[in-house]
């Protein structure tokens, strides 16, 4: 089996106290913008969107939060949903806060061949809930043989910071966010349950590398601990709500931060990014200090950039390949839901930020992707959401 990176290699790199992150980028205050592109709706009507990907016909599948899957053939949405996906949890419409419902979107990458299609959604009840990961056949009309391969291994309480991003591997495993599960006071008995993001025998907060089957591979990490989950990649994580691998291999994760501190994280098997022992915010009741009350420390790694001390709502993640837009081959796109944008950053071949604009939307951005097309395409977290495509100027 292909490894992604070195697992082995970086677990000793952390435990011996290596340094493997420099000091990370600030983006404070409002960036350039940047106005080299044109806006195009694709479809509207969507309520709360929150993931897209494309099929090998071009046919884009678009999850909506409240549980429909829906279709967008020859650019037209289809009026009806796909029938056949899992019953999830949803909460009501009672601001930001309540974020259950049907996430991540994801065919297989032999889906031509074995017509799977994986989806991530919240169940449970309102006082003990959970990720979920789910496969089912889809054969262009509806799913069927919906199978559970995966849960998170607590239940919690509440409707907060369940994860659900998807990122396929070429070794064909694929990357799993988990949330560390919610602000205080969401306990797991009696204790905050963010602070399961650093117990390497829980999943929450974590990134998990599973098999197609949503079993652990056993040339993960800490496969073979008798102290740890097997499924756990890298921890210390609050809230991923975007992963995107570069051609190089690298792996990036955007992040939220509580009160200030947003992330872009470079993902390294087996790396503790800090959570909540460190992190450039601070809770929402008082502005306290969280954890230690400091932004770094040995043995655990720093983001790429903190978006400090403003946060953007970090969201959607992705690399950009494509030659539609030749100049920013390479850039890495994060959205914003706080900032109704998608922020370009560049780096450098140290991993330096030498760049970092932003491309305003004018929606609260969940996601953002590269199409078949090679153009960029954005969806739009609202009640009445949208999908546009980004297109170079006329």
């Amino acid at each position: 089996m292909q490894r992604v990176l070195s697992c082995a290699a970086l677990a000793a790199a952390l435990t011996s106290g290596a340094a493997v992150a420099s000091d990370p980028y600030q983006a404070a205050g409002d960036p350039e913008l940047n106005v080299n592109f044109r806006q195009v709706t694709v479809a509207e009507g969507l309520e709360h969107p929150w993931s897209i990907a494309w099929l090998p016909d071009g046919t884009a599948l678009v999850t909506e939060r409240p549980g429909r899957l829906r279709a967008i053939r020859g650019g037209r949405l289809d009026p009806t949903p796909i029938a056949g996906t899992p019953e999830v949890l949803v909460a009501a419409e009672r601001g930001l806060v309540f974020q259950a419902g049907l996430f991540e979107v994801s065919p297989h990458p032999r889906f031509a061949e074995n017509r799977l299609i994986y989806l991530t959604y919240a169940h449970g009840t309102p006082q003990a809930n959970r990720l979920r990961l789910a496969r089912a056949t889809f054969d262009g009309q509806s799913l069927s043989d919906l199978s559970v391969i995966f849960e998170v291994s607590q239940p919690k309480p509440e409707f907060q910071h369940y994860g659900g991003r998807i990122l396929w591997l070429p070794d064909g495993t694929l990357l799993l966010s988990v949330g560390d599960g919610g602000n205080p006071p969401v306990a797991i008995e009696g204790a905050l349950v963010r602070l399961q993001a650093q117990k390497l025998d829980s999943h929450i907060g974590k990134i998990l590398r599973l098999r197609d089957d949503g079993t652990a591979p056993p040339d993960n990490p800490f496969a073979g601990r008798a102290d740890a989950k097997p499924e756990v990649y890298s921890y210390g994580h609050r809230h991923i709500q975007g992963l995107a691998r570069a051609p190089d291999g690298r792996i990036f994760a955007t992040e939220h931060g509580p009160l200030g501190g947003d992330e872009l994280n470079l993902i390294r098997p087996g790396g503790n990014y800090g959570w909540p022992v460190v992190t450039w915010g601070r809770d929402y009741v008082g502005a306290a200090p969280i954890g230690t009350g400091q932004r770094s420390a040995p043995n655990m790694l720093d983001p790429v950039l903190v978006w400090y001390p403003s946060v953007i709502g970090a969201s959607g993640l992705m690399v950009y390949t494509g030659d539609r837009f030749p100049d920013w081959r390479g850039s890495i796109f994060a959205g914003g839901l706080a900032t109704q944008d998608v922020r370009r950053t560049v780096l450098d071949a140290d991993g330096t930020v030498i760049k970092h604009e932003s491309l305003r939307i004018g929606q609260r951005v969940r996601d953002v992707r590269q199409g078949p097309d090679g153009l960029i395409y954005v969806l739009t977290d609202e009640i009445h959401g949208r999908v546009f495509r980004l297109e170079p100027p006329a």
